[in-house]
């Protein structure tokens, strides 16, 4: 009985790696207004203004870690 060899042939993959870029939003920064409301969109917490801080730059109302977003 006549046995065939045959030739494993090695294949060699290239890894494709994606680059993915995140992208930047751009959100205007305005001081809070008097009456201005905020949500945070990890939990939910609503903020209204009652008072302003009267700074020269805006200030960044912050909750779970993220900038919360104007309703």
């Amino acid at each position: 009985m006549a046995t065939k060899k045959t030739a494993a042939k090695e294949t060699t993959k290239k890894k494709t790696v994606k680059k993915t870029t995140a992208k930047k939003t751009t959100a205007k920064k305005t001081a809070a207004k008097k009456g201005s409301g905020y949500v945070c969109g990890v939990c939910g917490l609503a903020v209204t203004v009652d008072r302003t801080c009267g700074c020269v730059d805006t200030c960044d109302i912050i909750c779970c870690g993220r900038q919360m977003k104007k309703k």
